[in-house]
C-alpha cells in the first residue's frame, strides 16, 4: 500500500477545518454538508450514493485500456500537451505539476517539480492511472469532466481522505458540438495553494484548444449543408441536416414544420444552432453517430413524434462525413431504410436531484417535490414542497434533459413540468391547454401550440 502523507485536519488549507467537519459528518451518511461549496457538495453527492467510492481509496487505479476516441481527440491531446509544456516551467518553480487526461480520465502526460513528482506517484497521480470522479471520487480532473466550468478542489473537499493534502483545478475541454468531454488539463499542487495565476493558464489552453474545435465544426457545417443541398436536389422527400447532437443545422419548409425550426435557414454555427426539443430525434442522431463511427456505410431508420402530429413518423438516417470525421446525419422524413434503431430507453444515468439554492446554502430536492421550473431572465425558479426556489443551474434546457427521463416535461419555452404534479388540465378556445398544477397555489401554466401534441401523449389525452 503507498505511503499516506497527513496533516492535522485544522491545519491543511485555510478556512478548510469547516469542510472537513462536512466531510466527515457526509461520509458517516450524514447529510449535513453547510459550509461545503455547491459544486463539490453535487460531486460528494455521486461519489457516496452513485459512483460508492470508498473515502478511504488511497491511491488511483490503473486505467482502464480500451479507450475508444476519434484521430480529433488525438489533435486535441497534442494541442494540450503543447499548451501545458509552455506553463510547467512556472508551475514547477511554485513546486506544482501539470497533467492532461483523456475523457475517462486516464492521465496522458505529466510535468512538473520532481519533487511533487514523487509525492503524487505515491498515489498515483501519474500516467497510466485513472482520475475520473468514479474511479477515485471528487478531484481536479474528474469533478471538472463532470461539469462544464472550471473547477478548484482544496483539501478536504477531495472525496478520498488520502488527497486531502492536495489542492487541484481543471479544466475540461468538450466537443463543441456534443458538449462530451475530450480532454482534460489539471495544475495541482501539495499542501500549498494554487499559484495566483493558474485560472488564466488553464482558461488560456482550453479556449485555445476550443478554437480548433470550433473552427473544425463550422467546416463540418458547411459539409453538412452542402450534402444536404445534393440530397434536396435528387429527391423529393422532405430532408433536414442535423449535427451529432441533434440539432438542426438546415430543413427544408416541410421538415422544418415538423422540427418547429425556420425553413431553409442555414444555421452553420454550433453555438446557435437550431434545437427542435425532441428527445426521440436526439437520441436517435447520437446512436446514428456511434454506429457510424464504426461502419460509415451505416444507414438506419425509425419513428420519431414531431410537433404538431399525434401520431409518430418513419425517418431515415444517412450520416455525413468530412476527412473521415463524421459531422452529421441527413434525415429523411417518410422513409425507412436500413437498421432499425432499438426502441430502447435513454441509456443515460439515473437523473441526479434536482438543486436549489436558498440564501448561501444549497437544497437538494427529490424530484417529486419539484411541482415546476420557470425560466424568469437569466435565472430558473423551482415551485417546490419548500416553496420557490432559484435552481442551481440557470439554464431551463440543462433541467430538461437532466430530468426528462424522471418525468419532466418542457410544455412552453419557459416552462419545464412534473408530470406528476398536474392536478388538472383546463382547455380553451382554438384548443389552447393550461396546466393547473398542485403546488398549493394551484398555478397555471400555460402549453404552447407546439408543445401541445407531446403533453396530449405524456397524459394520454
Amino acid at each position: 500500500m503507498a505511503q499516506v502523507h497527513r496533516l492535522d485536519p485544522m491545519s491543511r488549507v485555510p478556512g478548510n477545518a469547516t469542510v472537513y467537519g462536512a466531510w466527515e459528518r457526509f461520509v458517516r451518511g450524514e447529510d449535513d454538508i453547510r459550509g461545503v461549496r455547491p459544486e463539490v457538495a453535487i460531486s460528494w453527492h455521486r461519489c457516496r450514493d452513485q459512483y460508492r467510492v470508498d473515502p478511504g481509496l488511497t491511491e488511483a487505479p490503473v486505467a482502464v485500456a480500451e479507450v475508444d476516441h476519434t484521430l480529433e481527440h488525438d489533435v486535441v491531446f497534442a494541442e494540450l500537451g503543447f499548451r501545458a509544456a509552455t506553463v510547467a516551467h512556472e508551475v514547477a518553480n511554485v513546486g506544482g505539476i501539470v497533467t492532461v487526461a483523456d475523457a475517462t480520465g486516464r492521465v496522458l502526460a505529466e510535468w512538473g517539480d520532481p519533487a511533487t513528482r514523487e509525492l503524487a506517484a505515491e498515489a498515483n497521480l501519474a500516467t497510466w492511472f485513472c482520475w475520473s470522479e468514479q474511479a477515485t471520487g471528487t478531484n481536479g480532473m474528474g469533478t471538472a469532466l463532470e461539469t462544464h466550468a472550471p473547477v478548484v478542489i482544496r483539501g478536504a473537499e477531495h472525496w478520498c481522505q488520502a488527497f486531502h493534502d492536495w489542492t487541484c483545478a481543471g479544466v475540461a475541454v468538450r466537443d463543441v458540438v456534443t458538449k462530451d468531454p475530450i480532454a482534460v488539463l489539471n495544475i495541482s499542487c501539495w499542501r500549498s495553494e494554487l499559484p495566483s495565476a493558474s485560472g488564466a493558464w488553464l482558461s488560456n489552453a482550453a479556449t485555445r484548444t476550443q478554437r480548433t474545435l470550433r473552427q473544425r465544426a463550422q467546416d463540418g457545417s458547411a459539409e453538412l449543408i452542402a450534402a444536404f443541398n445534393h440530397a434536396r436536389s435528387r429527391s423529393g422527400t422532405s430532408l433536414a441536416a442535423v449535427d451529432p447532437a441533434g440539432r438542426v443545422v438546415i430543413a427544408d419548409d416541410t421538415a422544418s414544420v415538423l422540427l418547429g425550426v425556420p425553413g431553409s435557414t442555414p444555421a452553420p454555427d454550433p453555438a446557435v444552432r437550431w434545437n427542435p426539443r425532441l428527445p426521440e430525434l436526439i437520441r436517435a442522431a447520437r446512436y446514428a453517430a456511434k454506429q457510424a463511427s464504426r461502419n460509415p456505410d451505416w444507414v438506419g431508420s425509425t419513428q420519431i413524434f414531431t410537433h404538431l402530429t399525434d401520431e409518430p413518423t418513419s425517418v431515415s438516417m444517412r450520416p455525413v462525413f468530412l476527412s473521415g470525421h463524421l459531422v452529421g446525419n441527413l434525415v429523411s422524413f417518410g422513409v425507412a431504410e436500413g437498421e432499425q434503431l432499438p426502441r430502447a430507453e435513454d441509456p443515460r444515468r439515473q437523473p441526479h436531484r434536482i438543486v436549489a439554492m436558498r440564501d448561501n446554502r444549497m437544497v437538494l430536492l427529490r424530484q417529486p417535490e419539484v411541482s415546476f421550473a420557470e425560466s424568469e431572465g437569466n435565472d430558473v425558479w423551482l415551485s417546490t414542497d419548500q416553496g420557490r426556489l432559484r435552481a442551481a443551474s440557470g439554464s431551463l434546457d440543462k433541467l430538461e434533459h437532466e430530468q426528462g427521463d424522471a418525468g419532466f416535461l418542457r410544455v412552453h419555452r419557459r416552462y419545464v413540468v412534473n408530470l406528476s404534479r398536474i392536478r388538472e388540465v383546463e382547455r380553451r378556445f382554438k384548443g389552447e391547454l393550461l396546466l393547473v398544477m398542485d403546488d398549493g397555489a394551484n398555478t397555471m401554466v400555460p402549453v404552447s401550440r407546439r408543445n401541445a401534441p407531446a403533453v396530449r401523449r405524456a397524459l394520454d389525452i
